[in-house]
């Protein structure tokens, strides 16, 4: 595979938010303002979301360092404007159950705020009341990054460089996998998180045989599969793609999984790779500054290096647009056997 250089294309994140005004204080000290940083919140506020309201799409892109940058393509937002992970809040239903809730911040070059964004973690309904309990400034990129990790359910079963077929919860660092690109690798990390299966978590399932998969194939959102085309029934001028999960949700062979919980795993080379899960090609970790703050301290360090950001499968992935069609799972599933 060609190698593209880092700085060419590097992978964006659509990230469905509110708009600060969106959700808004209806009882306490901001009575009327709408959600925004943390030095500005006061703790017991009773927060509404608007009943017109409707979450829209952020596009952000992960720079090599400083603050994340909104990408072209963008419903919300300036391309190119810095975008701050400011604080992550806890907010409490009538009935106790809580939800966790990002605050983002875009600053246009001077460092003024052009606007507040609120990226829900679990849904928020409309015309409900949500007591702010919990303002936390520490854990704000670590929550994201869980978001951006890629990352397959429990039961998956992963490719070994043998041939067998291992269960991913099996899988030991050391493990020696089948890639697409590097033949046989060690795995060096392997990271676990039980989540629950709501909003942004929610998981994402293949029915067996929608792209030949072997067995259903469970999968984080944005977790992203590699396509071979061998002729381009999609339109994407290219024979390779990488296609996130949620963009193939079509309600029926692919389904977004609402309720419960999630054991998800990633799987860590010491490069960007593509194993066979369920026969299906989908990628590893990528190691960036949005899924950095999910590894263990001291680990970045000796497995970043340049091999990650120079990783071939740069400037692959499909763009919502191609895929926005029931019938893109049986389109790409034809392009890879024809």
């Amino acid at each position: 595979m060609t190698q593209t250089a880092p700085d060419i294309a590097k992978p964006a994140q659509s990230l469905p938010v509110f708009r600060s005004g969106a959700l808004c204080v209806s009882h306490g000290v901001n009575m009327g303002e709408g959600i925004s940083f943390a030095a500005e919140l006061m703790l017991d506020d009773t927060y509404q979301i608007a009943e017109a309201a409707a979450l829209e799409r952020l596009s952000i892109i992960a720079s090599d360092e400083g603050p994340f940058r909104i990408a072209s393509g963008t419903v919300l937002g300036a391309e190119g404007a810095a975008l701050h992970l400011d604080c992550c809040i806890t907010l409490m239903d009538f009935d106790g159950s809580t939800t966790e809730v990002i605050v983002l911040v875009e600053v246009d070059e001077a460092g003024d705020i052009n606007e507040i964004y609120a990226l829900p973690l679990a849904p928020l309904a409309a015309k409900r009341d949500y007591r702010l309990v919990g303002i936390n400034t520490d854990n704000t990129r670590a929550k994201f990054a869980e978001v951006a990790c890629s990352s397959f359910a429990r039961g998956t079963h992963i490719t070994l460089a043998s041939g067998a077929q291992v269960p991913i919860e099996a899988l030991t660092v050391g493990d020696m996998v089948l890639t697409r690109d590097d033949g046989p690798q060690p795995i060096r990390w392997i990271g676990q998180t039980t989540v629950r299966a709501v909003g942004e978590f929610a998981p994402i399932v293949i029915a067996a045989g929608t792209l030949n998969n072997e067995n259903d194939l469970t999968l984080s959102p944005d977790h992203r599969l590699f396509i071979y085309q061998r002729s381009d029934q999609l339109g994407a001028g290219r024979s390779e793609l990488l296609v996130k999960a949620r963009h193939l949700v079509n309600g029926d062979s692919v389904i977004r999984q609402d309720g419960g919980f999630v054991d998800y795993f990633q799987l860590l080379f010491d490069r960007h790779q593509i194993v066979y899960a369920e026969g299906i090609a989908a990628e590893t970790l990528l190691v960036d500054m949005r899924t950095r703050p999910a590894l263990p301290e001291g680990l970045t360090d000796k497995l970043l290096g340049p091999n990650h950001a120079a990783s071939g499968l740069s400037g692959l992935e499909v763009s919502e647009t191609l895929l926005d069609r029931p019938d893109a799972a049986e389109i790409l599933r034809r392009a890879s056997t024809r």
